[in-house]
């Protein structure tokens, strides 16, 4: 306004505080996730509807490893995957979520974390019992059992991947029920990446958040400064304490 360029005050990488601090989210344990995943894999040889059930087991199996909403998954095309690029391809989220409402925010996610074999093993195995033209402009990912005027699958709706998480949480991993959500996977997701040396930055893009400060939200149950800071602390109390004794 008065034609002068002025730094930003703000620190761009942490996010200015809302009114309220976000929910707790406690994800849950690696072999709770994998027990739920077995169970709900083992399911798909006797389950009533195949292609269905694998379409839930697949999508969620993809949330729980690059952390997708449910919303980008339902959204997601097949010409989304793009094969060739990185190491092991990627994943055009072209309907991610703005922030503060500034609409949709693209990104690519690296399909990392066997989210790869994932995505191979739907498309070559699954996919085409819910629709026979791969080469389809707008063909869902995750197609819906109903049939649009033309015969083609329509996209699936959310409210079938989030209950078909919560059918197979009730049946594999009782202990969670009704807390198990798309939104937890992607707490999970996050929280697995951090524990196995992924940095924040790179989860940050892999989760697609504006702000650093969200996605240390995501990992706070793997950090370990408060536990890290005591243990330095009581060895320098010892310390002091052997100099006392000599």
């Amino acid at each position: 306004m008065t034609g002068r360029v002025v730094e930003c005050p703000i620190d761009e990488m942490n996010r200015p505080r809302g009114s309220k601090d976000a929910q707790l989210r406690i994800p849950p344990t690696e072999p709770e996730v994998g027990t739920l995943f077995t169970g709900w894999g083992g399911e798909l040889a006797t389950c009533r509807k195949f292609a269905p059930t694998a379409r839930n087991y697949s999508a969620a199996k993809l949330m729980s490893q690059v952390g997708l909403r449910v919303s980008e998954a339902c959204k997601l095309d097949l010409a989304d995957i793009k094969w060739n690029l990185g190491r092991f391809g990627k994943l055009h989220v072209r309907h991610g979520k703005g922030a503060r409402g500034s609409g949709p925010r693209e990104r690519m996610v690296s399909l990392i974390n066997g989210a790869d074999r994932t995505l191979r093993w739907f498309i070559e195995d699954v996919w085409g019992q819910f629709d026979d033209d791969h080469t389809r402009p707008g063909a869902p990912l995750f197609p819906s059992e109903r049939k649009n005027a033309d015969g083609t699958a329509r996209r699936v709706g959310d409210d079938a991947l989030r209950g078909g998480l919560k059918d197979a949480a009730k049946a594999h991993l009782p202990g969670w029920g009704e807390r198990l959500t798309p939104h937890t996977l992607r707490h999970f997701c996050a929280s697995q990446l951090y524990a196995n040396g992924l940095d924040l930055l790179a989860i940050q893009e892999v989760l697609g958040h504006s702000w650093i400060a969200a996605t240390m939200r995501y990992v706070h149950v793997q950090q370990t400064r408060v536990e890290d800071a005591w243990v330095a602390g009581t060895e320098r109390a010892a310390k002091r304490l052997e100099g006392l004794i000599r």
